[in-house]
C-alpha cells in the first residue's frame, strides 16, 4: 500500500520548522546532531501497516531515493529526535526496503515517522505518520479545532498533523482546544486526511 502525505500535503510545512535540525542515534554510537534542508528530504512511498501497537513490525519501501553506499532506517517523533533501528537494502535502481519494529516505548499520544539515513546518518527520506495505538486499538490526540476548508471537523495536533473527526462532537468550533481518543483510519474520505472516530472527548489541552 502506498501511503500518502497527511493533509495539508506535503509535509514540508512541518519540516521547515522541525527538521532543519535532527537528532539521530545510530547503533552503538553516541547521539549525533545532523542537519538537513527541507528540499533534501524525499517522501518514503510505502509504509505497511500505518497503525498498530508497540511491537508492530512495519515494512518500509521506497523507490525515489538517491543511490547510497549504505542505508539506515530509523523511527521517531517530530521535534523529539530519531533512533536508527535497522539497516536497509538498496537495489540497483535505488529501491530501499527495510523491516522495522515499533519500539516498546512508543506512545499512543503522538504519531511516529520513519526516516531513511545515508551512511553518515544524514537524513534523506521521511514517511507519512505511523499511528501508535494502545491495547484497545485507540489513539489519543491533543490539539486545536481548525477550519481547513475540507467540509468536515478537523483537529490540528502539536506536530501540525491534521485529522478529520467523526462521532459525537457536540458544538465544537474552530479555536477550541480538545483532547480526543478514538480509532483511526488512514487516508480517510475527507480529502485523504487520516480520520479519528472519536470515542472520548474533553475540552482543554
Amino acid at each position: 500500500m502506498s501511503s500518502r502525505f497527511p493533509f495539508p500535503p506535503p509535509i514540508l510545512p512541518i519540516l521547515a520548522a522541525t527538521l532543519l535540525l535532527l537528532t539521530a542515534t545510530p547503533p552503538d554510537a553516541t547521539a549525533q546532531r545532523k542537519f538537513a534542508t527541507v528540499d533534501s528530504l524525499r517522501h518514503i512511498q510505502s509504509v505497511e501497516p500505518r497503525t498498530g501497537p508497540p511491537g508492530t513490525v512495519v515494512k518500509v519501501y521506497t523507490e525515489n531515493l538517491p543511490l547510497q553506499a549504505k542505508i539506515h532506517v530509523g523511527v521517531g517523533a517530530m521535534r523529539a529526535g530519531f533512533e536508527a533501528l535497522a539497516e536497509g537494502t538498496q537495489e540497483m535502481w535505488g529501491e530501499v526496503s527495510a523491516t522495522v519494529r515499533i519500539p516498546d516505548y512508543a506512545t499512543w499520544e503522538r504519531p511516529l515517522v520513519f526516516i531513511v539515513f545515508n551512511g553518515i546518518f544524514s537524513p534523506i527520506g521521511i514517511s507519512d505518520p505511523f499511528h501508535v495505538t494502545n491495547e484497545e486499538g485507540l489513539v489519543q490526540r491533543a490539539g486545536r479545532i481548525t477550519d481547513e476548508g475540507l467540509g468536515c471537523v478537523t483537529l490540528r495536533d502539536g506536530d501540525q498533523y491534521v485529522y478529520a473527526l467523526t462521532g459525537d462532537l457536540g458544538d465544537l468550533k474552530p479555536g477550541d482546544e480538545v483532547v480526543v481518543e478514538g480509532t483511526i483510519t488512514v487516508d480517510g474520505p475527507c480529502e485523504g486526511a487520516d480520520q479519528i472516530a472519536v470515542a472520548n472527548l474533553r475540552r482543554g489541552g
